[in-house]
Formats: structure tokens, C-alpha cells, sequence
């Protein structure tokens, strides 16, 4: 473990430079060509063997070992595209870059450190991340065939977790996106009798939302978050709504009874206001399931690390992550992701958003000293 500690700090240089050149070469996602090449051309250096493919710019890179239980690793490759300072362009407002930085460079310190006998080990470089559908084609493509342990880490912003502390394990929320359409019907402005309003329909719908009730008050939110209706003229009851609908629950048990709840209201507002609203449910991403035998394998590497006292407890977001998309389909994989301190401000997705990068030392350390504790063939499985 020493050894893999020094090697990582003689690469400073080099991590830094990583991530500044990923940095600069944002792309959005299923687009992340130039990424994915980059990583591509540091694993041949290294002598690191990859798959890649042909539909996307996913990577699955194997370090072979003894047995068929594999640990892997995952990163997430693409960028936002949103308005920076005026402009509409790829920017990494959400890290994507860093853990990319941290899961490649712990595949270069494992490549380099591994223990004798060490277990198979995989890292996977996911396109996509942003749309919630990289990890469902990256398990199309095969990607957790023989997986038994998986991990993944995530910058956080700094009132989650502050600068020079790590959380074992992030508890996202399951977040679901509704597109709705109300049909109502136009009329002259000048006789609201003649016609259906459709944004006097969405209104209904506004108000009707605020009743929505689950067992746990605590554990949901539903709101509109987009609204278009009508054209220029200001004198005509418009027939069309298009309509935008976020919802986020605790647990994926919730959010199928919000998601149930929020389609029957849609229906009955309908039925009220004699409109037709027709909608759909879209980008879905499942929460989190926690696995404690891997949670408390990444307190151990965080501690080793950085020090008991500077790990934390589980960290609780609001936001979703597609990585949970691998244990929902794949309940008998042991996973988390670490919540990775950095002092990120002004938070995540904001066009502006920066972090010490110092954090990507101390994280590609608690990466690999996971995945060197992970893989060592005396480590004992608990099943």
C-alpha cells in the first residue's frame, strides 16, 4: 500500500494535467470522441489492454488477475451543454472530468502496484452520464459480466462535504421527468366563451400538484418546471400547452407511487377542465441502493487515506445519478459511490462551478487504495 501511495504522489504533475486536458476538451453527451480518445492514448502508454465500440465512446479497460469475481470502477465521460457566460457550449460544471482524472489514474497506480494473485479489475469509462442512458449501454455492451464489487466517486459541493473529507457512500434521490401536452381549444380573446384556455388548464394542474401526498411528506417534491403556450398575439386564447414536470423521490418505491399519482392527476385536471392532456414519462433515473459491505470498504480506504476523523457520513442528495442504473438491474453487485469533498462552489451545474483541485490527489488515492484492498485475493468476501 506504501508503494502505491508514493507512486501516486509522484504523479501529481501528471493528474493535474490530466484533468486540465479534459477540462478543455468538454463535449456533451454521446459525443465525447475526443475524451474518449485521450483516455484511449494513456491507457496504450501504459500498456493497460481496452474495449471500445462502435455505436458510443464508452471503455471498458481490464487489468487481467486470478479467479472470476472482478472489482471494477467507474467514471462518467461527458459534459453539460449550457450557456456559459452567454455563449451555449460543453462545459464540465458537474466533474465529469475530475473522476474520469481519478479512475484513470488509478488504473495507471494499480497497473504499477498491483498485489501479487490480485483479482481481475475493471474500469469503465461511461458516455453519457448526463442523460441517464450511458450506464444501460454500457451493460448492453457487457459491462458488469463477472462485476462482484463496483465503485464510483463524485465531487460534492461544500456544504455537503467540506474540502479534505470523503462521505462512503452518496444517497441519491430517483428523479423522473414527465412531458405533458394540454389540447384546448383557440378562440378571439375577446369572447374566453368560445374557447378552452389551455394555460388556465396548466394552472389547474399547478395548484392540483400541491396536494399530492405520500406516507413520508419528507421523502418527495413534484413541481412544473417548464411551460409554453400560445404564440405573439395577444389576442387569442391559445388551444396548446406543453408542459414540463420534475419529480424526485427518496426511494424508487416512492417515485412509482408519485409517478402513479401525478399521471391520475393529470387525467382528472383533464377531465375538469375539459381538455386533453396527454403525457409521458421520461428519463428516469432509479435511486440509490446501499450495499454496507461496500460502504464500509470505502470508510476503510477513506480513513487509511485521509484519517478516520475526516470520514463522514453517508452523503444525502436531492440529485440523480445514472450509476444506480447498475445496482437496480444488477441487485447482487456490492457497490457505492464516495462523496468526495473539494470545496465545490458555487455547486454543481452551475456554468461557474470550481473546485480545489488538490482533491484529486487524496481522491485517486482513496480510489486505488479501494480497489488495491478490493482485489487483493486475502481480502474475504462476505456473501
Amino acid at each position: 500500500m506504501n508503494q502505491l501511495i508514493h507512486f501516486i504522489n509522484e504523479q501529481e504533475t501528471a493528474i493535474l494535467k490530466t484533468y486540465a486536458d479534459l477540462h478543455q476538451l468538454a463535449e456533451p453527451s454521446w459525443q465525447e470522441q475526443k475524451t474518449s480518445q485521450y483516455i484511449q492514448e494513456v491507457l496504450t502508454r501504459a500498456g493497460i489492454s481496452f474495449k471500445t465500440f462502435a455505436g458510443h465512446y464508452g471503455i471498458i479497460a481490464d487489468i487481467p488477475g486470478e479467479g472470476d469475481e472482478i472489482v471494477a470502477l467507474r467514471a462518467d465521460l461527458d459534459a453539460l451543454l449550457q450557456e456559459v457566460k452567454g455563449k451555449v457550449q460543453p462545459n464540465h460544471s458537474c466533474g465529469h472530468d475530475a473522476h474520469s482524472t481519478m479512475v484513470l489514474h488509478t488504473a495507471l497506480a494499480f497497473a504499477a502496484c498491483k498485489p501479487e494473485r490480485s483479482k481481475p479489475v475493471r474500469f469503465i469509462f461511461q458516455p453519457a452520464e448526463e442523460k441517464g442512458e450511458g450506464a444501460l449501454q454500457m451493460m448492453q455492451d457487457g459491462a458488469l459480466e463477472g462485476v462482484h464489487y463496483l465503485f464510483g466517486v463524485h465531487l460534492r459541493p461544500w456544504m455537503e462535504v467540506p474540502m479534505g473529507k470523503a462521505a462512503p457512500a452518496i444517497v441519491h434521490s430517483s428523479c423522473t421527468t414527465i412531458y405533458g401536452v394540454i389540447k384546448g381549444k383557440q378562440a378571439h380573446a375577446s369572447r374566453p366563451q368560445d374557447g378552452n384556455n389551455s394555460i388556465e388548464a396548466a394552472s389547474y394542474v399547478i395548484q392540483a400538484l400541491q396536494n399530492i401526498r405520500l406516507k413520508n411528506p419528507d421523502s418527495f417534491s413534484i413541481k412544473m418546471t417548464g411551460l409554453h403556450a400560445g404564440g405573439n398575439s395577444s389576442n387569442v386564447i391559445p388551444e396548446t400547452a406543453n408542459f414540463i414536470l420534475d419529480l424526485r423521490a427518496a426511494t424508487n418505491e416512492d417515485m412509482e407511487e408519485l409517478q402513479s399519482r401525478a399521471l391520475d392527476l393529470l387525467e382528472k385536471v383533464g377531465a375538469l377542465t375539459g381538455t386533453r392532456i396527454s403525457a409521458s414519462v421520461e428519463e428516469f433515473v432509479p435511486a440509490a441502493r446501499l450495499n454496507n459491505e461496500a460502504i464500509k470498504m470505502a470508510k476503510e480506504a477513506a480513513a487509511t487515506v485521509m484519517g478516520e476523523e475526516n470520514v463522514v457520513d453517508n452523503c444525502i442528495s436531492q440529485g440523480g445519478e445514472d450509476f444506480h442504473f447498475y445496482t437496480l438491474q444488477n441487485p447482487g453487485i456490492k457497490a457505492t459511490m464516495i462523496g468526495l469533498g473539494c470545496d465545490l462552489r458555487p455547486g454543481l451545474h452551475h456554468p461557474e462551478m470550481e473546485f480545489n483541485q488538490e482533491a484529486l490527489l487524496y481522491g485517486t488515492k482513496i480510489l486505488s487504495c479501494l480497489v488495491y484492498k478490493a482485489a487483493s485475493n486475502n481480502h474475504k468476501n462476505k456473501r
